[in-house]
């Protein structure tokens, strides 16, 4: 391990020469940015991952009936598990997809589910990422550097190997695929995530394109390629928002998406990965309700607990988040990235009184989390010594005919002593993720 965690530099040097950066397209303005690697593994005992990968399929299958529901009998709703004006409310439902039925009836084939572990060792869920989640390409290539770098720490050290995941990818697009090639379309080069577009590209065989390079005719999906020869498209793996999909069917200044991409789609000619509309599954005031969902919808009691969250919404959730107020974190359900994430002990009196305002004017627009304090993980700082941080973990779960989880995952980590905000468009790093095999 000492001669692994030697060689964070060089691998760091490598992950630079080969383009893993993390982009970020702000205010007109692009810039690319080394996404920091740590080479002090997070390591999860087995039977530890086996009862997280339990909780995690559990999770997962009940967002996807959720999904199948709520684009169809809408049940949930009329059995007052959830508030109508929860989902009608949300930006992330969108009226264009009810009725729309998925090739296979799977919504989110890909998920990013985020957790923290707590200093008295348990596992909280964060955040649903179920519409565009990224990051798996990153443990990826960093244990294959590390590899190279140290292979006997691999050698003596029984760890599932994380090269499967490019193959169960492949495997998910092939289940979903209607009859076709496989692609996976980014929105170009200027996506924070472009370099993980093209690797699997690679690694899974997909044709890698833009929305210019695809076509629909007689309402099926055709890739064009440089010579003017038209490939069907049976599965798209795509990497684009669901606003920028459809300039025909959403927005219409969209000049990334595939026009009449979604009237394919609603044909069942062609599967879009994940499907469009999950938005409302990750919205942060849904997360609320997966609890309910679980036992809704599978008759069982969740494994893996929600994080403690309250709806202002509520009226006696609100008396306690004023009443604890500084006790708590504050999130805007719409943001993302580590955006909208308010402490409430930070504020000043002034500016808590102003936002207690904007609560209590916007209650569907927020949730209040207590604060866990994340178990600290060893890294190595910029001067070479080792130091404690807060980290979480995304997990990765795919979904074909069945529910599975990679066994790795992205661990992030705030470089911050003073932050529990890990994401990378905030300035954290990354490590690899060793799950033990035995």
């Amino acid at each position: 391990m000492e001669k692994l965690c030697s060689k964070t530099a060089k691998i760091n040097e490598l992950l630079s020469r080969y383009g893993v950066k993390f982009g970020i397209y702000k205010n007109g303005v692009f810039k690319e940015q080394l996404f920091p690697f740590d080479a002090i593994p997070r390591i999860i005992q087995k039977d530890e991952f086996d009862y997280l990968e339990r909780g995690l399929k559990q999770r997962v299958n009940a967002l996807n009936a959720f999904l199948g529901d709520i684009y169809g009998k809408k049940q949930i709703v009329a059995d007052g598990v959830i508030p109508e004006e929860f989902i009608f409310s949300s930006s992330g439902f969108l009226p264009q997809c009810d009725g729309v039925k998925p090739p296979k009836g799977i919504f989110s084939h890909i998920s990013g589910i985020d957790l923290v572990q707590s200093k008295d060792n348990q596992w909280y869920i964060l955040e649903d990422n179920l519409r565009v989640p990224s990051g798996a390409s990153y443990p990826m290539i960093a244990r294959e550097l590390c590899r190279r770098s140290s292979p006997e720490t691999f050698a003596h050290t029984p760890i599932y190997d994380n090269r499967d995941y490019a193959d169960l990818l492949k495997e998910v697009m092939d289940h979903v695929n209607t009859g076709g090639i496989n692609v996976i379309v980014t929105p170009g080069r200027y996506n924070a995530a472009f370099f993980e577009h093209s690797y699997f590209a690679e690694k899974t065989g997909a044709v890698l394109t833009t929305g210019s390079d695809l076509v629909v005719e007689n309402d099926n999906l055709y890739y064009v390629d440089y010579n003017g020869r038209k490939q069907r498209v049976g599965a798209v793996y795509r990497r684009i928002s669901d606003e920028y999909l459809d300039p025909m069917t959403f927005n219409e200044e969209s000049v990334i998406g595939v026009p009449h991409i979604f009237s394919a789609y609603k044909k069942g000619n062609v599967a879009l990965l994940n499907a469009p509309g999950n938005g409302i599954a990750d919205d942060k005031g849904i997360y609320y309700f997966v609890p309910k969902m679980i036992r809704y919808y599978l008759g069982e009691e969740p494994i893996l607990n929600n994080a403690p969250t309250y709806l202002p919404y509520y009226e006696e959730d609100m008396k306690f988040v004023l009443a604890n107020f500084d006790k708590l974190v504050i999130k805007d359900v719409a943001e993302a990235g580590g955006y909208g994430v308010v402490f409430g002990s930070s504020l000043t009196k002034e500016k808590k009184a102003e936002f207690i305002e904007m609560l209590k004017a916007e209650p569907r627009r927020f949730i209040a989390q207590e604060i866990i304090d994340f178990y600290d993980l060893d890294i190595i700082d910029d001067d070479g010594n080792k130091v404690q941080r807060k980290a979480d973990l995304r997990a990765f779960v795919l979904t074909d005919g069945t529910t599975k989880v990679w066994r790795s995952g992205l661990t992030r980590f705030t470089r911050n002593p003073d932050s529990f905000i890990v994401n990378s468009s905030q300035g954290g790093g990354f490590k690899d993720t060793w799950i033990l095999s035995r």
